[in-house]
């Protein structure tokens, strides 16, 4: 399963959004740095409309959704990539990550410490970002000796990586983050044997206070973070309390929605975020569909059929045949399977199909 780390500054509200994304009370959230040490792992259901829809055409009580992995990581600070504060600690553990969830604090309050000693989000972003490019820099010259001697002897791959690296260190000096480094298709998969920290997508969480989330588009720092992600990473943002979601770890879900509808929200800040942070992940879903149960299984986009039936069981992928699919638009439109294949919208697929987000799929096997 691929995770996505939660990262920022201390007193964020990383530990409190973690809560709020695993719906636990798991990590320790409090006004002083450094109060998450070791990460917190969680396991998180990707909310999906469309199961409750699949549900009842195929007139099931199972339902199983998707799932990602969020780790809490412990809060940085100015100096980390030379081991200050939890430095060595925190870049090992965000290593381990496939995305990260850059958590902002975009509020004013006087009683939650600041390490800094001042709000200031593109401050408080580039501080990380300089500490991930400086551990990137470091790892980069070492392990350039290792491969200058390889290409020496002739090993092809190592002259390749070396051109590349000559390519990332100038960009990286210029406090460049590698993930904005304009690379051709074969150097971006070199690029992935090299562990760079500021390789890995980023999704930002702009964190706002409960009476600034209604009309949190207004908001000055809210607005600066959202422009720095588009115009310097190209990167996503989604708002949203932590403070507010921790709250809502309790109630049910219709207790939820009233309660936010009293705040002027419509729907769940973590929701938006899960979701977002899928997609980043580079995920999608396709659902099997019956009367024992309605599933939503998790492949990287891109995936051919039988490497999605693999996903299933790799009985699936080596003995794939067909894989029969209708489109979830074309399902829950004409409202059965039969209906489906009535108007032509169900297909037979062979190994060469591409999967889409949504395909119902149900797939022929060799035993």
């Amino acid at each position: 399963m691929l995770k996505a780390g939660i990262v920022g500054l201390p007193n964020v509200g990383k530990s409190t959004l973690f809560n709020a994304l695993t719906r636990t009370r798991k990590a320790e959230s409090a006004n002083y740095p450094f109060c998450t040490i070791d990460p917190n792992v969680g396991v998180v259901t990707v909310p999906d409309e469309r199961l409750a829809v699949l549900k009842d055409i195929s007139k099931t009580d199972k339902v199983i959704p998707a799932a990602i992995e969020f780790v809490d990581i412990a809060g940085l600070v100015e100096g980390a990539s030379k081991g200050e504060g939890l430095g060595n600690k925190f870049l090992a553990n965000i290593r381990e990550v496939d995305a990260i969830v850059h958590v902002v604090r975009c509020f004013e309050d006087a009683d939650i410490i600041h390490n800094m000693g001042s709000v200031d989000p593109i401050r408080d972003i580039e501080v990380i970002n300089m500490e991930l490019i400086f551990a990137d820099m470091s790892s980069l010259e070492k392990q350039k000796e290792k491969l200058v001697k390889k290409a020496r002897g002739n090993d092809k791959e190592a002259q390749a990586l070396v051109e590349v690296v000559d390519k990332i260190l100038p960009h990286l000096n210029d406090g460049k983050p590698a993930s904005t480094l304009d690379l051709s298709e074969d150097e971006q998969k070199l690029v992935k044997q090299l562990c760079l920290l500021s390789s890995k997508p980023v999704l930002y969480a702009a964190n706002v206070l409960e009476s600034d989330l209604a009309d949190a588009e207004s908001n000055e720092l809210v607005s600066k973070v959202k422009a720095f992600a588009k115009e310097g990473h190209n990167a996503g943002c989604v708002i949203i309390s932590a403070q507010i979601e921790s709250e809502l770890i309790d109630l049910s879900p219709e207790e939820s929605k009233e309660f936010l509808s009293d705040l002027g929200v419509e729907d769940s800040g973590v929701s938006k975020l899960i979701k977002a942070t899928y997609s980043l992940l580079g995920l999608m879903t396709y659902f099997t569909a019956g009367v024992q149960e309605v599933r939503a299984w998790t492949i990287i986009k891109g995936m051919l059929a039988p490497q999605a039936a693999g996903v299933i069981h790799t009985d699936f992928e080596q003995g794939f045949i067909k894989a029969e699919v209708v489109s979830y638009e074309d399902l829950s439109t004409l409202g059965s399977v039969t209906a489906a294949r009535d108007a032509g919208k169900y297909r037979l697929e062979g190994k060469e199909y591409e999967f889409q987000d949504g395909d119902v799929a149900l797939f022929r096997f060799n035993k």
